[in-house]
């Protein structure tokens, strides 16, 4: 990871493999995620139902992830976040839901 985050911007940092990793939720990667998990407002809505699931978690984390370390894969993101736990990873997702709801 380079530099520190940005909480203006909406950045978040999570562990990986040992290593502090930046999801940045720039609008490529709001896009992707969108594309994937359909409307990003009924996924905040879902989140704040707490009916969000982890693989949701995972694939947004995912599209938001800059410089990965080498050989992370999604499933391995996926595993690090189950090893942290929810409530290790919540105030990341709440940051990067943050961000979704209120732009730069």
């Amino acid at each position: 990871m380079t530099g520190a985050a940005n909480p203006l911007r909406g950045e978040a940092v999570v562990q990986i493999e040992n290593a502090a990793v930046m999801l940045r939720p720039t609008f490529q990667a709001l896009v992707a995620a969108e594309q994937e998990l359909g409307p990003l407002f009924d996924l905040v809505e879902r989140a704040a139902a707490g009916r969000m699931g982890l693989a949701e978690m995972v694939a947004l984390f995912w599209h938001c992830l800059t410089d990965p370390p080498e050989g992370v894969t999604r499933e391995r993101l996926g595993e690090a976040i189950a090893e942290a736990g929810l409530a290790a990873v919540a105030p990341v997702l709440k940051r990067l839901l943050h961000q979704i709801l209120a732009g730069r």
